[in-house]
């Protein structure tokens, strides 16, 4: 018996006539006739009911008396049918962010399993973000910069101090060695580089180099800086908390509510988790580009009660050299940009722009017909923040899986790329796995393979 269909045999419920069917599983299925043919009997009353009687028949008889339970659809044989989610033209869809996945609440275990099991790339460099330790940076240490031909390379622990603004260098140098920290490393402005050790780094001194990486993380606020003294001069950073050392980047700890768009934590605060955002849309102020300033190309301006926007418009336009008489497509760029942006500053003999005149409805926009013209010149856009992923740019840092993983079912060229990301495109396609919104867009077909073949942190 094949695995991946759902048999179904003399399926009589309702109005279906000893029905013998064979479903594909993971395919988008249409099920369509005319009205009285058996179209919800077939979903509803028989595969839903079914596939939702043989899942509630997994828990405990205890459990079972607290949980809704549909009656055995009428058939000689469901063989290969999965728990099933049902949605109908009756549930109540309770915002305008929600989706197939909040409301089945699919998206609650994709949520909880991004907080769970993904792990952090820092926005600026690509690197993976991850907490350290002692332990963790000795064993980074030991591969790094681990004995070579039998000879311990020889290095510095170091801790970084701010000097407070109330304080001068010299003040704090006092302090510092009133506790024993001598020895200066390097000078930054109001940054100071302090030596916590110098040693060889082999096994023998493993006790000696985790005093001192925890003394420095202690002292540097859970930053410590370890430098080779050999020739190559490699110098490695390191943090106990969420921070990527190189682009002194800090992050805050993932919660399921981090990757959900219906959350004030997770939701982008441009467009507040919807994906788009409602503006002016200029195409609409100026609808026909093959009129003139004159003949009316700002048509916002050309009622009774604004014509003295236009009239204005042609006359400081005229003075500026803008040709009033020619079409709007044939202006330049600049010139074109004069009439939307403006001179910037106001004045009797300044144009003050179309986009400051909408600003200005903006402020009277508690009056119904202010609200009405506005209405007529809006129109909803990709969210310019967030891109339209609705998350705010810190959640979509966290990926799922391993680069193998993301190349089986999503081809670099494809991923998601979040607009505060400064990574190049190939620095970007060598990111492991997918953010959550590259999963939430796959097909229901990849995306199931995505979990099957997904590896996920052991540790987690």
């Amino acid at each position: 018996m094949t695995k991946d269909i759902i048999r179904i045999r003399g399926a009589r419920q309702n109005n279906l006539k000893g029905l013998n069917l064979d479903l594909p599983l993971k395919k988008l299925i249409v099920i369509t006739g005319v009205s009285g043919s058996g179209k919800s009997s077939l979903a509803f009353d028989t595969i839903y009911a079914e596939g939702q009687r043989r899942y509630i028949e997994t828990f405990s008889p205890y459990a079972r008396q607290f949980l809704d339970r549909m009656d055995k659809p009428h058939a000689d044989r469901i063989e290969g049918i999965p728990p099933a989610i049902a949605i109908d033209q009756t549930n109540p869809v309770r915002t305008s962010r929600s989706t197939v996945g909040t409301m089945t609440e699919i998206n609650d275990h994709l949520k909880l399993l991004f907080a769970k099991a993904s792990v952090l790339y820092c926005s600026g460099c690509g690197d993976e973000v991850r907490r350290d330790s002692p332990e963790t940076i000795f064993l980074s240490l030991e591969e790094s910069l681990g004995e070579k031909t039998g000879i311990a390379s020889q290095i510095l622990i170091t801790f970084e101090v701010n000097v407070p603004k109330n304080f001068q260098s010299k003040e704090v140098e006092e302090f510092l060695a009133a506790q024993g920290y001598t020895r200066i490393h390097s000078r930054h402005g109001r940054k100071l580089e302090v030596i916590q050790d110098r040693l060889r780094l082999k096994k023998s001194a493993r006790s000696r180099v985790l005093e001192a990486l925890e003394a420095s993380l202690e002292r540097g606020h859970g930053k410590v800086i370890v430098r080779s003294l050999e020739e190559d001069g490699v110098s490695l950073k390191f943090s106990s908390a969420l921070h990527c050392p190189q682009c002194d980047i800090s992050y805050t700890d993932p919660v399921s509510s981090s990757f959900s768009f219906n959350s004030p934590v997770g939701a982008c605060e441009t467009c507040r988790g919807f994906g788009r955002t409602i503006g002016i849309d200029y195409g609409l102020v100026i609808p026909d580009e093959r009129k003139s300033i004159r003949d009316g190309a700002v048509k916002p301006f050309q009622t009774k009660s604004r014509r003295r926007f236009q009239t204005k418009l042609i006359r400081l336009a005229t003075a500026k050299g803008i040709p009033v008489d020619a079409p709007w497509s044939n202006l330049t760029e600049k010139q074109k940009t004069w009439v939307l942006e403006g001179e910037g500053i106001r004045g009797k003999d300044k144009w003050h722009g179309v986009k400051r005149f909408f600003a200005y409805l903006e402020r009277k926009s508690y009056r119904m017909p202010v609200r009405v013209l506005l209405s007529k010149y809006r129109s909803y856009d990709i969210c310019s923040a967030c891109d339209g992923a609705r998350l705010k740019p810190e959640s979509l840092l966290w990926r799922l899986g391993n680069l193998a993983d993301a190349d089986q079912v999503l081809i670099p060229s494809k991923r998601f790329k979040h607009l505060a990301q400064k990574l190049n495109t190939k620095k970007l396609a060598d990111l492991p796995g997918l953010a959550i919104h590259d999963v939430m867009l796959l097909p229901v077909a990849e995306l199931s393979h995505f979990f099957e073949i997904i590896h996920l942190p052991v540790d987690n």
